[in-house]
């Protein structure tokens, strides 16, 4: 089994006790000098020297000098070495008596402070002032423990040791967290004393509002006296069971003491193991390693005593919260019945729940005030504590309270969406932005800096200060986010627009409350600090208590559902949190509130309604000069207008939209417009051939407006030669509309080939739906604004959001009409066909009398025209293929001076090699009984055999 690590500094050392005691140091030991072999060798060069002057045999005498002088400045310097080191010996031993007093000071020090820190049962209870107010993890005996004494410096066995007992302070307060659990393992006289004197020592030092005693301890009744065994202590108190191993462990507890007997399993939910020997010995099992202890005990007796003494001196008011849930028309009603707003008026006061109460008392009310104590608010809580439904309870609260027309709201869920849905009912919220509203956010962004310079102005013209000046009229703006966190991660941008609020909002009447589970991380400084209002329900986590109210009280709420929706209140002028548990709000109160102030006009939100899912401009909105196209949406100036393009002088539309997006709708309500205004408009059909002579006609002749729907699709129909002269007859048109003064409105799906040269050419887009955020930004359009689930007409116009106008009647994708059937009226007509004599017998059934039909086969060779008549009025038509056209060359010849030339179209070939025709003929749909008619020194016109 893994135990917690102990604990051993449970109070802090003073600096002074932690600074360094230096000792001397040692000198250096004496290094072997080198022999001095030049100093020797100078003296025996000198004396040879002299005796080869002088002659004589004493002077090599001197010569033994040398060596006899440098072993003697050998000898000398070791000698004085010697006794430099042995007067820094006797230094250091004087040093060492010296601190060690000073060791022994500062122990006796540390340990007073330790243990004032940190006071058993016996030192806690003895003085008056500690007694609930030496909180933090319980003594489980003394021993040795880690000193913040430091000894540095020396060396040798007495620095050394010194060194070793300084940092050991003896007979310490050894600790333990008693959150994590606590069992003691021993024969069972001295372990229930030692459990007892556990027990007794964490209701001395912590009050009853943080302890609470679950039962009777090991079955004994010395704690009936304890305040901490009352039942009606705090709810947010810790719960300890003191038991014995093996017993079941009530429910909702926070920690236990147990008593286990040896040899006994020790309970799992205990992290701490006090092993009892004889004598009041024992020890502390440890990961690190076991810690000898002197455990304390105390008897039945005198634990019966210090739980009188503690009684005696209970201070604390029997007060509990009220039970839950508490009816938020319960807490209203109770607000309006004794609230007198003409003593107390207040700005944005709010009766939001019920606070602790004596057992014969009634709950007082508790109240929050966004102007008094604002202006703005933090919610904190963790999933299941009840944060949304406080929320929503303020709400409502102010709603019931304060007119649409002097209060507005604007609410954001990002929890899934369904927090704040039954609150769109009131007439004070002005729009729920939410997780699902891909663009909301953006509306948001724009909308709240549009409010904060409509307010200004405001202001500004009043000659006023700020919002509480009557001459401004304007309606106060709570703005209430739920999951702020979640708000931030998709829209990282707005965090500056609520920075910006939240230093300005008092002045302007703008009031921010922000819920998250979090704040730490997710709220900066900027924002918080701005925010004096707090309320914490649960918390996981101390530091998010302390940081939102000043203590980690928050933490300590029971997880269970008999305490959703408690939680701590601070404001600014607390000087500390008070708890509270908050009201539930129902549908039926929201209904109810609803209900009050239906008629009454609310006042302007920051956000304008939503664009109309369907949307057709009335005639007044068409009266600009233009073709009015759609309803755009601009947030930033907080006004929806209309937007229209004016013919003649607007070069047109570009239009690029997926499948079903709404591009042909908006084609066909230009077309209506034109129409209806009296303007000349080609709207070119989907049918090849059609769109062929509606380009031809364009070029000709151009219109007041041009409308291509599906272009890209419509030059992809075409075969490659035609597609390329297509395209190239529509970028004419295009290019030419500034000189011809032709609107064109041009539909695509895609920007591909030939439709994005054309697409630069119209730099005005309309940017419908489309697959992917690259086709979105490729359009022109900004990549904030990409939504690939918009509805159908919603567009990006100007950057803004356009619902576009819809048509009555959209032309169905395969209306064509019928064409006529061409006859011969020429007195001879040369027609190349493929399957000639098949084709043949079908003229001359359809023609009868009309025209007398004659195979090319069937032509005897040298045949002329006159010569085939045959006295017949009829026109003559001669039909072949090509093959027998060019045997009878001299015949076609004479046939293309004389007559005409027909061309099947799915001979396209032979217009050039037998008729002579270069340029490109008119599209014509092969095998659908197409052709070409080429009259003399006409171009090929298209005509439909029957």
């Amino acid at each position: 089994m893994s135990f917690a690590p102990i604990e051993t500094t449970a109070a802090p050392a003073t600096r002074r006790l932690a600074e360094p005691l230096e000792l001397p140091d040692l000198p250096d030991p004496p290094s072997r000098r080198p022999f001095p072999l030049v100093a020797s060798i100078v003296p025996v060069i000198g004396a040879v020297v002299m005796w080869q002057v002088t002659g004589s045999m004493f002077m090599l005498w001197f010569a033994a000098l040398g060596p006899f002088m440098a072993v003697a400045s050998l000898l000398d310097g070791a000698r004085g070495a010697r006794r430099d080191r042995r007067r820094a010996e006797r230094d250091l031993e004087q040093a060492c008596v010296r601190l060690r007093e000073e060791v022994d000071r500062r122990h006796d020090e540390e340990r007073s402070l330790r243990c004032a820190a940190a006071p058993d049962v016996a030192r806690a209870a003895g003085r008056d002032g500690w007694t609930w107010r030496r909180r933090g993890d319980l003594v489980v005996g003394t021993g040795e423990a880690p000193s913040v004494v430091v000894v540095s410096g020396g060396e040798g066995p007495s620095a050394e040791q010194l060194r070793t007992d300084a940092a050991v302070l003896q007979n310490a307060p050894v600790t333990v967290p008693w959150q994590g659990g606590i069992c003691v393992r021993g024969d069972d006289v001295t372990g229930r004393a030692i459990v007892r004197a556990l027990a007794l020592q964490l209701c001395v030092r912590n009050p009853p509002s943080a302890v609470r005693l679950v039962g009777e301890p090991l079955g004994e009744d010395w704690a009936h006296g304890l305040p901490h065994a009352a039942s009606d202590v705090a709810v947010d108190a810790a719960q300890v069971a003191v038991v014995r191993a093996g017993e079941p462990i009530p429910a909702q507890i926070d920690a236990v003491i147990a008593l286990a007997v040896p040899g006994e399993a020790v309970p799992h939910e205990c992290a701490a193991l006090l092993e009892v020997d004889a004598g009041l010995r024992g020890r502390l099992v440890a990961d690190g390693g076991d810690v000898d202890l002197a455990l304390e005990a105390i008897s039945v007796p005198q634990a019966a005593a210090v739980a009188e003494t503690m009684a005696a001196r209970d201070a604390h008011a029997a007060v509990v919260l009220p039970d839950g849930p508490v009816p938020f028309d319960h807490v209203a009603r109770r607000d309006r019945d004794e609230h007198d707003a003409d003593v107390a008026p207040s700005g944005l006061r709010a009766a939001v729940g019920l606070g602790p109460h004596a057992s014969d008392a009634q709950p007082p009310i508790v109240t929050v005030d966004l102007v008094a104590d604002g202006p703005h608010a933090v919610v904190v809580g963790t999933t299941g504590a009840g944060k949304s439904e406080f929320l929503t309870t303020w709400i409502a609260s102010l709603a019931a309270t304060t007119s649409p027309s002097e209060l507005v709201f604007l609410l954001g869920d990002f929890k899934g969406g369904t927090a704040f849905e039954h609150l769109r009912a009131l007439p004070h919220v002005s729009g729920v932005l939410t997780d699902l509203d891909g663009g909301g956010a953006r509306r948001a962004v724009e909308g709240l800096r549009a409010e904060i310079r409509r307010r200004e102005r405001a202001i500004a013209g009043a000659g006023a200060r700020d919002v509480t000046d009557p001459r401004v009229g304007l309606a106060r703006l709570v703005i209430v986010v739920d999951e702020f966190a979640a708000l931030l991660q998709e829209h990282p941008d707005l965090h500056a627009v609520f920075t910006d609020v939240a230093a300005r909002g008092r002045a302007l009447g703008m009031h921010l409350v922000l819920g998250t589970q979090r704040a730490a991380g997710v709220l900066r400084d900027a924002l918080i600090a701005n925010c004096p209002l707090r309320v914490s329900l649960r918390v996981a986590e101390d530091r998010e208590s302390t940081q939102i109210i000043g203590s980690d009280a928050a933490t300590r709420i029971p997880g269970d559902a008999a305490h959703r929706g408690v939680g701590y209140v601070r404001r600014a002028s607390d000087q500390a949190a008070s708890i509270a548990r908050f009201s539930l709000t129902r549908a039926q109160d929201v209904a109810a509130i609803a209900e009050r102030y239906a008629g009454v006009e609310p006042a302007q939100g920051p956000l304008l309604p939503e664009l109309p899912v369907e949307w057709r401009p009335d005639a007044q909105q068409e009266d600009d000069g233009g073709l009015v196209f759609g309803l755009a949406d601009d947030p930033a100036e907080q006004r929806q207008h209309v937007v229209s393009v004016r013919p003649g002088a607007d070069r047109g539309l570009f239009v690029i939209g997926g499948a079903g997006s709404g591009k042909t709708s908006l084609a066909a309500w230009i077309v209506e417009c034109s129409v209806r205004r009296g303007l000349r408009v080609i709207a070119v059909p989907r049918d090849s051939e059609g769109a062929w002579d509606a380009l031809d006609a364009a070029l000709a002749d151009p219109p007041d407006v041009f409308v291509v729907d599906d272009a890209d699709a419509l030059l992809a129909r075409f075969p490659t030669e035609y597609a390329q002269a297509a395209g190239e007859r529509l970028e004419a048109i295009v290019r030419d509309a500034g000189s011809t003064g032709t609107t064109i409105v041009l539909t695509v799906a895609r920007l591909t080939g030939v439709v994005s040269k054309i697409a630069d050419v119209l730099p005005r887009r309309v940017v419908l739906a489309l697959p992917a955020v690259h086709d979105h930004t490729a359009a022109g359009a900004d990549r904030a604004l990409f939504d690939a689930q918009r509805s159908p007409g919603r567009a990006v116009v100007d950057g803004l959001e356009v619902q576009l106008a819809h048509a009555e009647r959209v032309p169905a994708r395969d209306e064509m009409t019928d064409p006529s059937r061409w006859v011969p009226t020429a007195p001879v007509t040369g027609m190349v066909l493929r399957a000639a004599a098949r084709r043949a017998s079908g003229l001359r059934a359809a023609w009868g009398d009309r025209a007398h039909v004659l195979l090319i086969d069937d032509v005897p060779p040298g045949s002329t025209p006159e010569s085939l008549a045959d006295g017949s009025a009829a026109p003559l038509v001669l039909a072949g293929e090509a093959d027998a056209w060019q045997r009878q060359y001299a015949l076609l010849q004479r046939v293309r001076s004389a007559g005409d030339m027909v061309v099947g179209a799915d001979c396209a070939s032979d217009l050039r090699t037998l008729v002579g025709e270069r340029d490109l003929p008119p599209y014509a749909r092969p095998r659908a009984a197409r052709a070409w008619l080429v009259a003399a020194g006409d171009a090929p016109v298209r005509v439909v055999l029957p």
